[in-house]
């Protein structure tokens, strides 16, 4: 083989160049390729999921949010909780706002100060209540500003309100009082002396049973578009 007047010495450093260029370059594609991943999934966490335009109608919000209705409908099948009733609930602590938060309390009637707690989402879970549930059904993946994941947790939760307080699976109106009251506070009958917490939980039954006779005219309907998509 003819080596040429540079030697065998040039072609060897020239081809260590060459490849130490190609390993540059795509260590450098690497990079790009990462970061715009990484970009991506900031748009995509920022931008959460509008609220349904009419919220007293349960065919209404599943029409506009067509993958609301099999992740309730998998909830209610992994729960045994009716979806009307799950989603009564959310309604009254979110109104199916994914990034609700209690207002902050007032420092002085003028300066923000500190929220009265950590509910979030549209469940309004407790940061300690969610983190029991990802470790007992949920995974680490789950967010509470997420629909799907939050009308799981609902469904959990009343599932334990089943078992832990002797409610009914369609008494959306000891249900949330459960859910408002947590399962000790509820046994311990804290509600009784509020009348405010029993007028809301009464909305709450009051809904359920609107979504329960709006969702028996829309279900069979909603179920077969889900087996056509």
């Amino acid at each position: 083989m003819f080596i040429g007047p540079f030697g065998r010495d040039f072609i060897l450093s020239f081809d260590i160049r060459h490849c130490k260029c190609e390993a540059g370059m795509v260590t450098n594609s690497h990079r790009l390729l990462f970061l715009f991943m990484l970009a991506a999934l900031l748009v995509l966490s920022g931008c959460a999921t509008r609220a349904p335009a009419n919220t007293d109608n349960l065919c209404s919000i599943f029409d506009e949010h067509r993958a609301w209705h099999r992740h309730a409908q998998r909830a209610e099948k992994r729960w045994d909780i009716p979806v009307p009733v799950m989603m009564a609930i959310m309604n009254q602590e979110s109104s199916f706002r994914a990034k609700a938060r209690p207002p902050r309390n007032r420092v002085l009637w003028i300066f923000p100060g500190s929220r009265p707690s950590s509910s979030y989402g549209y469940a309004q879970a407790l940061r300690g209540t969610w983190a029991e549930y990802r470790q007992d059904h949920g995974s680490i993946l789950s967010r509470r500003s997420r629909f799907k994941d939050s009308i799981d947790f609902i469904g959990w939760y009343s599932y334990r309100s089943v078992h832990r307080c002797n409610i009914r699976p369609n008494d959306a109106y000891n249900l949330y009082l459960a859910y408002h009251e947590g399962h000790g506070g509820y046994n311990r009958g804290t509600y009784r002396n509020k009348q405010s917490v029993k007028n809301v939980a009464r909305r709450v039954a009051a809904q359920a049973d609107r979504y329960e006779r709006q969702y028996n005219q829309c279900r069979s309907r909603l179920e077969r578009r889900w087996l056509i998509f």
